[in-house]
């Protein structure tokens, strides 16, 4: 028990607040269309700038960060990122066929 105690209590709070950035940057770069793995490593390798790089970063254009913003809204009546994708599909083949 004493091992633990010698840590101290500000170690901890650090250790969490190391996690929940590389948290908060795999879900950033998850909605920004690059997946999770990479956000994952810059919020581990980087801590909280790994958060702030991809708050700056682009998102890519179908994404869910483009098509349903920021924060996803909660309780439904909007389309799913798989229905505009979809949509989006059917247009360009539409566009492409007419031509």
């Amino acid at each position: 028990m004493t091992v633990l105690a010698l840590i101290g209590v500000k170690a901890l709070y650090l250790f969490i607040a190391w996690l929940l950035s590389a948290i908060a940057a795999s879900w950033l770069s998850d909605r920004k269309g690059y997946g999770e793995r990479p956000g994952l490593a810059t919020g581990i390798l980087l801590s909280f700038v790994g958060v702030i790089v991809w708050l700056v970063w682009p998102a890519r254009a179908a994404s869910r960060w483009k098509i349903q913003g920021p924060i996803p809204k909660r309780g439904g009546g909007e389309a799913t990122v798989a229905e505009v994708r979809a949509a989006q599909a059917e247009a360009e083949e539409t566009k492409g066929s007419s031509s």
